[in-house]
């Protein structure tokens, strides 16, 4: 269908007019007329307006245009799958259940994959398949591109073995070595430290993806140890259960 007959199709569901519709969007009844008859176009504003106000995606109302895939796990979207704004507006990014209710669903990638490998799996798919295709393809998505620009799964399995190489070299007492890093969202793990002169600090970045861990301290006890790294420094603390009374440990430049 053209954007012209899925306007109209859409207002007639809704039993409005198109004196009524144009109020609703503070535009002209003339406005909506030549929308529907094909002479003109929505700007980028109005189709937004559209899009919130109808519950479907940009992408629908232009008449799907472009295949839309999650930038978050790779799936195609469509109008049932894509997710929503806490209000209901419909966000073209991310499909319903890595992006549900104003949050992100995922902040680990590995943890991602190995979810994703149980549905793809099939007759012509192995297990092993699903996930080195998803290794290569899920760091360049939106969601995790803003980590890094690593290329694809091999680049990146040799930067995270570097890292862990960095990691177990501080040789910090009661840290056991470092055998696995994660991507990890940084609004995920971003803790806030106190320093000896008692000002509070936070040393990443809420919107980045970084590589980390948690590792349960050598010594017991209810504390352990986060890490966490990218390509300009590598950074260990210590805490009790989720993320209370965090202490820096290191952090280091590269």
């Amino acid at each position: 269908m053209q954007t012209k007959d899925i306007l109209l199709e859409l207002r007639t569901k809704k039993g409005l007019s198109q004196d009524e519709l144009a109020e609703k969007l503070f535009v002209t009844r003339q406005a909506v007329s030549r929308w529907e008859n094909g002479e003109t176009t929505p700007n980028t504003e109005t189709l937004k307006l559209l899009s919130a106000f109808y519950q479907v995606s940009i992408n629908t109302l232009l008449g799907s245009p472009q295949q839309l895939i999650c930038q978050c796990c790779g799936m195609p979207l469509d109008e049932g799958s894509i997710s929503r704004e806490p209000g209901g507006a419909p966000n073209e990014e991310y499909c319903k259940w890595c992006y549900a209710d104003g949050e992100y669903m995922y902040h680990d990638m590995d943890e991602l994959i190995e979810v994703c490998v149980k549905n793809m799996v099939g007759p012509h798919f192995t297990a092993e398949q699903a996930r080195a295709y998803l290794q290569d393809t899920l760091p360049k998505l939106n969601y995790w591109q803003r980590y890094t620009n690593l290329a694809g799964a091999e680049q990146f399995a040799a930067f995270k073995q570097q890292l862990m190489d960095e990691f177990n070299a501080l040789q910090i007492e009661g840290m056991p070595q470092v055998t696995a890093l994660n991507a990890l969202v940084g609004a995920y793990i971003n803790l806030e430290y106190r320093l000896p002169n008692g000002d509070r600090v936070k040393f990443l970045d809420d919107n980045a993806t970084y590589l980390g861990n948690q590792l349960e301290c050598e010594f017991g006890g209810d504390r352990c140890f986060g890490i966490a790294a990218n390509m300009d420094f590598l950074l260990v603390s210590t805490y009790e259960a989720e993320g209370k009374n965090p202490e820096l440990v290191v952090y280091k430049k590269r």
